[in-house]
């Protein structure tokens, strides 16, 4: 079975990498310095044979053996002196307790070593005595003489350099080795922080409820200027954004259930009114038919009469609210909407001219500029708000109030006003007032039976243009606020 192995940690690859390639780079520069040293080594023993046969070459002649020859004179300790005169090959080698004199069996294996190569100068591996670097010089007065010295101070030197090199060089890896550790350590803490926290935001339950995401990277361990402490950044800002999309969810679940129940309530009361009256016709039509006189058939007729004109009203009432709820639904999706060129200045005063007769008891101005204001949207819709707002400002304030429609162009935005001087809307709802079924209190209390879904399609309908709506309120001073793009509608 293969077993599978584990990756390697991003501190684990990065101490490989760096330490491997600094032992890389001290390895060759040992290796360098090691060839360089050697070369230069090598070329000073070459020199120190020279200056030894030259010291020997400054003699008269060879008459005297090789032993006399290096007593003569003081000579590096291990040099080697070959001489090849008329009388044969004698050789000394000066050791510790000065010249010495080589055995005919050393001197015959180190004469056939020398004699089976044709170099004059040469590194040879001699019989007893190891490797050495020789040199044949003439001999004055006739013959030949071989001059050497040992390579062993050389390797010595070159073999203490090479173990310095590699004692420094591990001591230097296993600290830098430790140094990296740290460093890395240091560096990775906020990449350690953001899987931590990444952690405990994937270990909380997200599917249903209130939910909030208070988890955040810690602040000494986000740091904008560097590229993990921007990682960091970024995950705070996503939980951010993650959180307020969790707080949205909840609040549009919460006003989904609450508009379940606010739609389930508004129709509830028509369907009763209409099963009541239903029932109260049929019980009427079977005592008619059980009693056959004329007045419980009138009786009947009339009864039947009254609650048809009641179900046909609360049916009339149920069909606005579905109506409303659809347009709502089709608004919310970017439809409905049928764009041209409107007019507001002229929008506001046909507005005005058809609630002026359902409000005669109230005070209605109007302020519009002598030139028209224009701007691209759907015609009806536009009206439909601002009649609500009218509408609205009519049910909610008492008799003898005024009410002032304004239009004015403010930079690129064509603005509609309506005011009014009644009581007031209550603060506490007044951030509630555009939300579908919103129901104020009783200083603006519902006298016609509506909804409550007018300012929310009013709402809806200004979103749907690109524009805004607001409200702002206190006793004897309530404007309705309308801005909208003032942009020409496009051509056909």
């Amino acid at each position: 079975m293969t077993r599978l192995r584990h990756p390697w940690t991003l501190q684990a690859r990065l101490m490989t990498a760096v330490i491997g390639m600094v032992a890389f780079i001290l390895v060759m520069i040992g290796i360098s310095t090691s060839a360089i040293l050697s070369g230069v080594l090598y070329v000073n023993l070459g020199a120190q044979v020279d200056e030894a046969a030259s010291s020997i070459q400054s003699r008269a002649a060879f008459s005297s053996t090789a032993e006399s020859v290096l007593e003569s004179s003081r000579f590096p300790g291990g040099t080697l002196l070959v001489v090849n005169s008329r009388s044969g090959y004698t050789g000394a080698v000066v050791d510790d307790d000065g010249p010495r004199a080589l055995t005919d069996d050393d001197l015959g294996q180190i004469v056939e070593t020398l004699q089976s190569t044709e170099i004059t100068a040469q590194t040879v591996n001699l019989p007893n005595l190891g490797e050495y670097t020789v040199r044949t010089y003439a001999a004055p007065g006739g013959g030949a003489f071989l001059v050497g010295l040992p390579l062993s101070s050389v390797t010595g030197t070159i073999g203490a350099i090479l173990t310095t090199v590699a004692l420094v060089t591990a001591g230097g890896l296993l600290l830098l080795a430790v140094i990296i550790a740290i460093v890395i350590r240091l560096g990775l803490r906020p990449l350690r922080a953001v899987a931590e926290t990444a952690t405990r935001v994937a270990s909380m339950r997200m599917e249903e409820g209130d939910v909030s995401i208070t988890e955040r990277v810690p602040a000494d361990q986000v740091d904008e200027h560097t590229e993990i402490g921007q990682v960091g950044a970024a995950l705070n800002t996503l939980l951010d954004r993650v959180d307020a999309s969790l707080g949205a969810r909840q609040r549009n679940e919460e006003m989904m259930r609450r508009f379940v129940a606010d739609a389930s309530h508004e129709l509830r009361t028509p369907l009763a009114s209409i099963r009541g009256f239903s029932e109260l016709s049929l019980r009427a039509m079977r005592q008619a038919q059980d009693d056959e006189s004329r007045q419980r058939i009138a009786l009947a007729v009339e009864t039947t009469e009254q609650s048809l004109e009641r179900i046909q009203a609360q049916s009339v009432r149920m069909t606005r609210l579905v109506e409303d709820l659809l347009l709502l639904a089709r608004l919310d999706e970017g439809q409905e909407l049928v764009y041209g060129s409107v007019d507001l200045t002229r929008l506001a005063v046909e507005a005005v001219g058809d609630a002026r007769p359902a409000g005669l008891d109230h005070t209605w101005t109007l302020d519009v500029p002598d030139e028209p204001v224009e701007l691209a949207g759907d015609a009806s819709r536009l009206h439909q708000v601002v009649a609500n707002l009218l509408a609205n400002a009519r049910t909610h304030t008492p008799a003898g109030s005024e009410i002032a429609v304004s239009v004015v162009h403010e930079g690129d935005e064509a603005v509609l006003r309506v005011h009014d001087d009644g009581p007031g809307i209550d603060p506490s709802v007044a951030s509630q007032l555009f939300e579908r079924f919103a129901r104020a209190d009783r200083s603006r209390d519902r006298k016609t039976g509506g909804t409550g879904l007018g300012l929310s399609i009013a709402r809806a309908i200004v979103e749907a243009h690109r524009g805004t709506i607001a409200v702002r309120s206190t006793p004897g001073d309530t404007t309705f606020e309308v801005r909208l793009p003032a942009r020409p509608a496009d051509p056909a």
